[in-house]
């Protein structure tokens, strides 16, 4: 049995999905469904049962046996950066990390789990190194934290642990996030119903839509996700990003020049930058992946010109 927390979310449901692209159904899902839109990114997937996330941590708490189990992929969490009460957030991303974790060493099971590029806080170095972290939210906070545990305790562990800074991702499945989904999902809808994308002005020194982030196509993140747990004796804290900066504008224009294909229009217009969110934004992102192809990953990652028209091609159809 492999295991997917968070599996009804949206990198969740995407590793499911190749997992069943792979004929691996025997899937135990997690997740908290009390948004029950989210049903709809399992409902076209196999999988052998499901289980509320309050259950499953309960019966984790009690070291109870889930049977054979080959790997976990640990991708459910509180994710919104917005997000500042810190007991809530350390209890639901930390504390249940650590006691799946902890399950996981018990027993050999693979643990791969997610971690987050916003770790590295305001910085322009993304690299795998402490100096470099400094989270800004108590999201990004909380993702850090379970980091260095794994650290503190990787000399001792002795089957593969692998966290996973995701930059920004994209795709299919993330409709349910709101707020939180990605910009490409944001601009696309704002093209079709009103033919303009919105960007924030400039800030940080960047032009107006000039700030950069490392997007990755999730179809790229939930490669490495399924390498890794075909590599078992590979463990680690690795970025999980393209290495290659773009900016807003691009994503913007590769989503307005989709729907000009397509005999629709569109155009650019620049909004104010939000005042919460000075000091609690990454202007500037670009994973540094020498740890992740020094460890052997050598597969290629979509531009967002070649990622975006794939996700649009599948949301607009």
């Amino acid at each position: 049995m492999i295991i997917v927390t968070g599996g009804a979310g949206f990198i969740g449901s995407n590793i499911v999905k190749a997992l069943n692209e792979w004929g691996e159904t025997d899937i135990l899902v997690i997740d908290n469904l009390t948004n029950g839109h989210k049903m709809r990114n399992l409902s076209d997937l196999n999988i052998a049962d499901y289980m509320d996330r309050l259950d499953f941590i309960d019966r984790i708490s009690g070291d109870e046996a889930f049977g054979e189990v080959r790997a976990i992929f640990h991708e459910g969490a509180t994710s919104a950066t917005t997000e500042w009460d810190g007991h809530f957030v350390m209890k639901n991303n930390y504390e249940y990390s650590k006691s799946l974790l902890h399950w996981c060493l018990k027993r050999g099971v693979q643990f791969l789990y997610a971690s987050s590029a916003s770790v590295y806080g305001a910085g322009q170095i993304f690299k795998e190194e402490r100096q470099y972290e400094r989270p800004v939210n108590m999201y990004a906070y909380s993702k850090f934290q379970f980091d260095q545990y794994v650290r503190r305790l990787q000399p001792e562990i002795k089957s593969q642990v692998v966290g996973l800074r995701y930059f920004n991702v994209y795709g299919p499945r993330e409709q349910h996030k709101g707020a939180m989904s990605s910009t490409a999902f944001h601009f696309n809808n704002q093209v079709k119903d009103s033919g303009v994308a919105r960007l924030f002005e400039g800030s940080d020194g960047y032009k107006n839509g000039e700030q950069r982030r490392d997007f990755i196509y999730v179809g790229d993140a939930v490669k490495v996700n399924l390498w890794f747990m075909d590599y078992p004796e590979k463990s680690g804290v690795f970025n999980l990003g393209t290495g290659r900066s773009q900016s807003f504008n691009d994503m913007a224009n590769t989503v307005i020049g989709w729907h000009c294909e397509q005999g629709g229009e569109g155009k650019v217009e620049y909004i104010p930058f939000p005042e919460h969110l000075k000091g609690a934004y990454q202007s500037f992102t670009e994973a540094d992946i020498t740890a992740l192809r020094a460890v052997g990953y050598s597969d290629f990652f979509q531009t967002v010109e070649s990622g975006v028209k794939e996700y649009m091609d599948i949301l607009n159809r």
